[in-house]
């Protein structure tokens, strides 16, 4: 298993950078990887991550689909929040393993 250090902190992650152990991450953590990411977080941003974060631990699909019926973003501003690839990067900023949705 791989790890690398954000923040000061070093986390459990597979070869593409997923965190393996999403109880590691930390707002800190995310503003760094987003940096990475070329990414400045907001408060829509951590809005977002919440959103996934509470799906992901109760065991929900992750999906574009279901962020447009969250109620937090439409899907227009999901992209324009994590350009390219909005579920990638969110997850990836998130701390949470890369979701089967995503190829």
């Amino acid at each position: 298993m791989a790890q690398k250090v954000y923040a000061g902190v070093t986390v459990d992650v597979n070869e593409e950078g997923y965190f393996t152990n999403p109880s590691q991450w930390t707002k800190e953590i995310a503003v760094e990887i987003a940096k990475q990411e070329g990414i400045v977080l907001t408060e829509k941003h951590f809005a977002i991550i919440e959103y996934l974060r509470n799906r992901y631990n109760s065991g929900e699909a992750l999906s574009i689909r279901s962020i447009n019926h969250s109620g937090v973003i439409d899907v227009k501003t999901f992209y324009q929040l994590f350009p390219g690839a909005p579920l990638k990067k969110a997850t990836k900023i998130g701390g949470i393993p890369k979701p089967a949705s995503c190829v």
